[in-house]
């Protein structure tokens, strides 16, 4: 996030949502979002936060499920475009990341891995924006087109 947040720094929220996003990771799309911003909500209360806090952090935790923030979104753009950086990865760091991917679904069979993956790659490109901000597109946008037509080929 700090590439996209020069020189000022992301609001609170954000770093937030960033730690509690991928809390609660069991491979179901969707549900592991609204799991993760259940336990931030929790967590967050118990610490106190203020609930305008507490609601913002759980909206950008499930904002990551579909990576499409309303227009004027300047917070929820900042998260996904952070969250999808790692699409613009050069190829060594992308294939890491792709093995990551394969072994949190484990339990699948190649197969329908192979089949769900593609869909993903495919929502991923059709994604209009797939980077919000000037900066994320300019970082990210040409080398993650590349990665993920490479996934599909």
């Amino acid at each position: 996030m700090d590439l996209l947040s020069e020189p000022s720094l992301p609001a609170r929220s954000v770093t937030l949502a960033a730690w509690f996003h991928d809390a609660v990771y069991e491979g179901i799309a969707g549900q592991d979002e609204e799991q993760s911003a259940r336990l931030a909500e929790d967590r967050l209360a118990l610490a106190g936060l203020p609930e305008p806090t507490i609601h913002e952090v759980a909206r950008l935790v499930r904002l990551t499920s579909t990576h499409s923030p309303e227009p004027g979104d300047r917070l929820g753009a900042l998260l996904c475009d952070a969250d999808l950086s790692i699409l613009g990865a050069e190829p060594t760091a992308y294939a890491r990341y792709l093995a990551a991917v394969r072994e949190d679904y484990a339990h699948v069979s190649d197969a329908d891995f192979a089949a769900g993956r593609a869909a993903v790659v495919r929502h991923l490109l059709a994604l209009d924006p797939l980077f919000h901000s000037e900066r994320a597109r300019s970082l990210w946008l040409e080398a993650a087109r590349r990665n993920l037509e490479a996934e599909l080929s």
